[in-house]
């Protein structure tokens, strides 16, 4: 089966992020405080996420948006002038620094360093069999749709990058998505949404359940 394909073991996963916390901890420190300084609320967001089987778990990041901004149902895709986006937010979402709580999720076991992203409870309940191959691998702090345009690209056009990911992995492969992150961080593309949905088609089904969600929010 290609679920079982392999990839980096859970050893390398394990040095990687504790090598990357000890260098990130001074980052993370000054956001931190950054955060509480400049907002209300919390440094530490903590959002309920579908990792591999479907099994649902707490995934940590820095905040970025302002009390109040959850995702409700499948959400919508953060743009760049998106208002709810705190200032340091911006920055922090500009080169992906709000994910390095991921790392926590990675020595918990919950993610791995090279993986499909991790998706809200919600959205899942609309993906095709095939989109559900997504969840047969534990979701990575990087991964091949990551490197293939980040937020800049539609929906199901990020499932089946991932997809992809799923029955091609292998440790080389792992190993060229880690090499292309940091171009992909500094590079630009693909920080925000072009769209609230997206770019997704107008038929797809992830965009209809964001449509009604944001219809019924502007009838309360």
């Amino acid at each position: 089966m290609s679920s079982r394909r392999r990839g980096l073991p859970r050893a390398a996963d394990l040095l990687i992020a504790v090598v990357s916390l000890v260098l990130a901890t001074p980052i993370l420190l000054v956001a931190g405080v950054t955060i509480r300084l400049t907002s209300r609320g919390p440094a530490l967001y903590r959002q309920q996420r579908v990792g591999r089987g479907g099994v649902v778990f707490e995934l940590f990041k820095l905040r970025t948006m302002r009390l109040g901004a959850d995702p409700i149902g499948v959400g919508t895709a953060v743009t760049a002038d998106d208002p709810h986006v705190t200032g340091i937010g911006r920055f922090l979402r500009r080169f992906s620094l709000d994910e390095l709580p991921n790392l926590f999720n990675v020595l918990r076991g919950e993610m791995a360093i090279v993986g499909p992203r991790a998706t809200l409870p919600a959205q899942v309940e609309h993906y095709t069999p095939r989109q559900r191959r997504r969840l047969d691998l534990k979701p990575g702090v990087t991964g091949w749709a990551q490197i293939h345009g980040r937020a800049g690209i539609p929906w199901e056009e990020r499932i089946e990058l991932d997809v992809w990911y799923v029955e091609n992995r292998s440790v080389p492969l792992d190993l060229k998505i880690l090499a292309k992150t940091p171009w992909a961080l500094l590079s630009g593309p693909g920080v925000a949404a072009t769209d609230r949905y997206a770019g997704a088609a107008p038929d797809s089904p992830l965009r209809r359940a964001a449509e009604r969600e944001v219809e019924s929010g502007e009838r309360r």
